[in-house]
């Protein structure tokens, strides 16, 4: 990938994570501070601001820095929790938030698209990383807010699919040590409004994804959007076509998490 294709790869994600705050806003503001997250439980929507605001500034701290290791955790929160000190005053928390955003979207706009800095999936750049990585955790919590709000707007089916790909084949195929069987299980992820497609063999000791392979145990077929929504455990297959063993379901939504 050359440095124009990274240039237009990190811009397609910055655009991103400033249409995912807008709507993340939007969504906040009309559930009101106080209301239950129903996709995040314990959380508050002033919780679910707080969190994403927070790592949008750890996030423009790798970039920004230029830096080769991960933030010490004794550093992390001055960095992440800097929201206004009165949790009543949620116009504060909110501008408090978008700065961060427009912050993080000013960085990753100037910054180096070859950037070498610590990120934690492989990547062709530290700051395509970011600029992905901060698009789709931007989205996934837009999803929460809306749904504290009563309403689910549908994702792009292009941002919607390259979120698929990066939780099955960064988070769960990298970093994920729970989601396991034995013997080995495959889900077939198939979307139908993108040429997009996944085979997630879970094994033992690994999770190994293709775009096409042998039959599976259980296909879910999809909009790009719904599968995003449900690979990440924030909606049901109400909407999605679901044929095979219902117990690979089962094993997704009690083992596929993110910390």
């Amino acid at each position: 990938m050359d440095r124009t294709d990274l240039t237009e790869l990190v811009a397609r994600h910055v655009d991103a994570i400033g249409r995912e705050t807008d709507l993340l806003v939007a969504a906040a503001e009309a559930a009101g501070p106080d209301a239950p997250v129903p996709s995040c439980p314990g959380w508050t929507v002033r919780d679910l601001v707080r969190h994403t605001g927070g790592f949008h500034r750890w996030a423009h701290a790798h970039v920004s820095e230029q830096r080769t290791s991960v933030l010490p955790e004794a550093d992390e929160a001055a960095v992440m929790n800097t929201w206004p000190a009165d949790p009543a005053d949620f116009a504060a928390l909110v501008a408090w938030f978008r700065a961060g955003s427009s912050a993080l979207v000013e960085t990753m706009t100037a910054a180096d698209p070859e950037l070498d800095c610590w990120h934690f999936m492989p990547a062709p750049s530290g700051t395509v990383f970011w600029a992905r990585r901060q698009a789709h955790e931007t989205g996934v919590h837009r999803a929460d807010a809306q749904l504290a709000a009563a309403r689910l707007d549908p994702f792009p089916a292009d941002h919607a699919a390259d979120g698929v790909d990066e939780l099955v084949r960064g988070f769960m195929a990298t970093r994920s040590r729970r989601l396991r069987a034995d013997p080995p299980v495959t889900l077939a992820l198939l979307a139908t409004d993108a040429d997009a497609g996944w085979h997630v063999t879970i094994r033992p000791d690994a999770v190994e994804v293709v775009d096409k392979g042998a039959d599976a145990a259980c296909t879910v077929r999809g909009t790009a959007s719904d599968l995003y929504l449900f690979v990440w455990n924030r909606v049901g297959t109400d909407t999605l076509d679901v044929a095979g063993d219902p117990a690979v379901l089962e094993l997704w939504r009690t083992r596929a998490r993110v910390g």
